[in-house]
């Protein structure tokens, strides 16, 4: 209980630091951002847009980490992980391309652009969205969970190209994409002390909430296949 107080706080604190903190061109006190060329206002979305897209890649990785386990030892509690993971990946995917897209109108002039950074993450939303029909296109347990953990291993290894190096190697309107000459990398260069320290608090925050929906995520999914279960055999 104690930590999810934490959470609320550390979450709560987040929320307001990332919305209220002033940008200034010359930051002179511990709650004053620095003005970042290029990015402006709009580099407060950092704190929510980043976060979403760290969390999906770490859900689809663990997706597939239980994905490895279960081919290993066909244990359907693995499979059950396994989806559990994919559907907060979708969730947190679509969350960061909706963040993005709100970025997006405000420094371009448009909600989508089919900027590289954009086309990447609509990509993977098609690609997993694929492997959710996957899984509900198939009746049988064991033969859903081994096709969907073959799909899942298959489909990370497009996660990090998408994600990492495809937006960076592209010519694009995005932050850090190859011809980006302004804003760059706004994590390593741009950033005072100030701003590092709520980005990171901001990463930890929506991190641990990710693991603790993902253990509610599991337990229900579990208690639900018991149940349907029980009401077959009744």
């Amino acid at each position: 209980m104690i930590w999810k107080i934490f959470l609320f706080l550390l979450l709560a604190f987040v929320s307001i630091a990332g919305i209220g903190f002033p940008i200034v061109e010359k930051p002179s006190a511990w709650y004053e951002f620095p003005l970042i060329p290029g990015l402006e206002e709009n580099a407060k979305i950092i704190f929510f847009h980043v976060p979403t897209a760290w969390l999906t890649v770490i859900a689809f990785f663990m997706s597939t980490i239980y994905s490895f386990k279960y081919l290993r030892k066909k244990n359907l509690d693995d499979d059950i992980k396994s989806y559990a993971a994919a559907q907060l990946g979708m969730i947190f995917c679509i969350l960061a391309t909706v963040t993005g897209a709100v970025w997006a109108k405000f420094a371009w002039g448009s909600y989508w652009s089919w900027d590289p950074r954009q086309t990447s993450i609509f990509a993977l939303l098609l690609i997993y969205g694929a492997w959710f029909a996957l899984r509900s296109s198939i009746e049988s347990e064991e033969k859903r969970a081994t096709l969907s953990s073959v799909y899942s291993m298959i489909a990370f290894v497009t996660v990090p190209f998408f994600i990492f190096v495809m937006p960076r190697i592209m010519s694009g309107l995005h932050p850090g994409s190859a011809d980006d000459s302004n804003a760059g990398p706004v994590v390593d260069f741009k950033m005072n002390g100030n701003m590092q320290l709520i980005f990171f608090l901001s990463l930890i925050g929506f991190t641990i909430l990710y693991f603790w929906m993902w253990n509610v995520g599991y337990r229900s999914i579990l208690m639900r296949e018991k149940l349907n279960k029980q009401l077959i055999r009744g």
